[in-house]
């Protein structure tokens, strides 16, 4: 009987972080042009799965920091969202709009294909549905891909109704009861999944403002929803009056100095769809002691992977949906480990993660024969 190997946990930044990843490998293929890096940072629970970033980085470093993290956070995101599979992420450096060729993805999914399995991918910034389809030509471990081919479609639907779960969490343990209805909701960003936010909020009652560079963005939610206000930025939103804050956009919009705007603007909570929405470790310490409740980012964002894990067994929508509804008792069990033990709400959703990843790598030492 084998022991398990052991686990390195700890959500923090920089390259000091790479002993905690399982395995980084950086592809390179000279006649496409391909440049990219996939980070396998633990498969305790199983086959690493996270998305595919096209992104023009402005150097390797700079692409090296962001997969560590987001693969990283992926371990975290998966674990909470109750799933037999590790985390991992790929990122390829490029501009989407110019670099992508079919030659070149289907060279990145070759590279994705010698892991035999130990990562799967799907849709991040920058790659999409038809994108997966192509990479999923040079092997089996794609999902994301469009139904035509097998898979799940856009995931973006499942995205937002975690989200919204997330909020209706937010809204119990605020007020008492988990409806949005007659809140104020400000948010940030309403691309494929904060629009679709926005339609679950207004059929639960909510009113909701919304901001975003894209004018086309905006103009898509008004048609839908005339009742919708516009804000011109992010400080006019807040100036509204919102009850939950909901970063939908980029990541890194949770700072040292938009808490205490927050804070001043009297946001009760947070609770969006944008990934690694804390700047720093640190900042989620600043939220709670400004009062403002925070939902952690890689918990009720898990809507999308939990549906793309699903696509790997032949997906059904209603079964993927009803895992998602999960989300809603995941994030009250972390609110109420934070209340009892006195820590943020980050934090108490870490420790869930690392404990459920110790207990079930544990497993692993009982043998079941060839």
């Amino acid at each position: 009987m084998t022991e398990p190997s052991p686990l390195v946990f700890g959500r923090t930044h920089g390259h000091d972080q790479l002993s905690g990843h399982e395995q980084v490998v950086f592809c390179h293929d000279r006649f496409t042009g391909l440049r990219a890096i996939i980070a396998i940072h633990s498969t305790a629970l199983g086959p690493a799965l996270g998305g595919t970033r096209f992104y023009p980085y402005h150097s390797e470093e700079a692409a090296l920091d962001d997969v560590l993290d987001l693969s990283r956070g992926m371990t975290y995101k998966n674990a909470l969202a109750g799933l037999d599979h590790g985390g991992g992420k790929a990122v390829i450096i490029g501009d989407p709009e110019k670099d992508k060729t079919e030659a070149l993805l289907r060279a990145y999914g070759r590279f994705v294909a010698s892991l035999g399995g130990r990562y799967i991918t799907a849709c991040d910034v920058g790659t999409y549905v038809q994108d997966m389809d192509v990479i999923a030509r040079e092997g089996q471990w794609v999902t994301g891909r469009s139904p035509a081919a097998g898979g799940a479609g856009d995931s973006s639907v499942l995205t937002a109704f975690g989200v919204y779960q997330g909020m209706r969490a937010c809204a119990e343990r605020l007020w008492g009861e988990p409806t949005l209805s007659g809140r104020q909701i400000g948010i940030a960003g309403v691309g494929k999944v904060g629009s679709k936010l926005v339609d679950l909020l207004a059929e639960d009652g909510a009113r909701v403002t919304v901001t975003d560079i894209s004018g086309t963005a905006v103009d898509h939610v008004r048609s839908a929803h005339p009742e919708v206000n516009v804000a011109d930025d992010i400080e006019a939103l807040l100036k509204a009056g919102v009850d939950i804050y909901s970063p939908c956009a980029l990541g890194g919009a949770l700072t040292d100095d938009t808490t205490a705007t927050l804070a001043t603007a009297g946001v009760r909570a947070i609770c969006g769809g944008a990934n690694n929405q804390l700047q720093h470790p640190g900042v989620e310490k600043l939220l709670e002691d400004s009062g403002i409740l925070y939902a952690p980012d890689y918990v009720v964002n898990s809507g999308g992977v939990i549906q793309v894990s699903d696509e790997l067994h032949g997906f059904s929508f209603e079964r993927a949906k009803g895992k998602a509804m999960q989300i809603f008792d995941v994030t009250r069990r972390i609110f109420a480990l934070a209340g009892d033990e006195g820590i943020p709400p980050a934090v108490a959703a870490d420790r869930i993660a690392e404990r459920r990843i110790t207990e079930i790598s544990q497993l692993y030492g009982i043998y079941l024969g060839k």
